[in-house]
């Protein structure tokens, strides 16, 4: 596994606070992440802004507007992790699709592919850089552009199940599902164009509990307990 796309939830570094950030989420999340890079692997993060903003809630703001606000969420976001990470020993760098003065540089493959080779750890933040897409498409499109192995998806719940496991508590949970049947099922183990990119492009997807410890390092080392979506 030389290149990997790990997409992170907000709420998920949020921890039991839900909002904000959890510096012992997110720094433990670094030291896994460290582990990786000290191996060879190159990682790209896309990261949520769910822990400051889900516009999509509220009917007094223009979608356009809201998306917008996402978007700069998801950018706070890669900053304060990046930060983290940094912290811990790696280079880091964030990439916009838009120009955000001296805090990000944009986005290019030739940039981003220097900055793998460079052992960097690369945030692609701001989505895809326009509103009515999410971060599911934007991890999607970069990890094709960047041409990655695999898309990891650090998710809250361990899997992708039949059914909601928080309200129904007989959901089966997927060892190994297609993206045939997840589009086929509405599945929502990302957005159904995010799901279209992946089958047409082959991008496979390993969907994990982040909580779950050391997980990200072990779903690298084969010791795999969530699912894994085939393409």
């Amino acid at each position: 596994m030389k290149r990997i796309m790990l997409k992170l939830s907000g709420e998920a570094l949020a921890g039991e606070k839900k909002t904000g950030f959890d510096e012992e989420t997110v720094r433990g999340v670094a030291l896994q992440v460290k582990q990786l890079a000290d191996d060879g692997v190159q990682v790209g993060i896309v990261i949520g802004g769910g822990n400051f903003w889900r516009g999509r809630t509220s009917e007094n703001i223009d979608r356009t507007k809201a998306d917008q606000i996402g978007m700069l969420a998801t950018i706070m976001n890669c900053i304060y992790v990046s930060e983290i990470f940094r912290s811990v020993g790696m280079k880091t760098n964030i990439l916009t699709p838009f120009t955000c003065g001296a805090f990000t540089e944009l986005f290019s493959k030739d940039r981003a592919n220097q900055c793998f080779e460079d052992g960097m750890v690369v945030f692609f933040a701001g989505g895809t850089g326009h509103p009515y897409f999410s971060t599911d498409t934007g991890v999607m499109l970069r990890a094709i552009e960047v041409e990655a192995d695999v898309i990891l998806l650090a998710k809250a719940i361990d899997g992708v199940y039949d059914d909601d496991p928080r309200t129904n508590p007989a959901a089966k949970k997927y060892d190994e599902v297609s993206i045939d049947e997840v589009v086929a099922k509405n599945l929502q183990v990302v957005d159904m164009t995010a799901s279209i990119l992946a089958k047409e492009n082959k991008m496979p997807m390993w969907v994990f509990g982040l909580n779950e410890e050391n997980s990200i390092v072990n779903t690298i080392k084969g010791q795999f307990n969530g699912t894994k979506v085939t393409v």
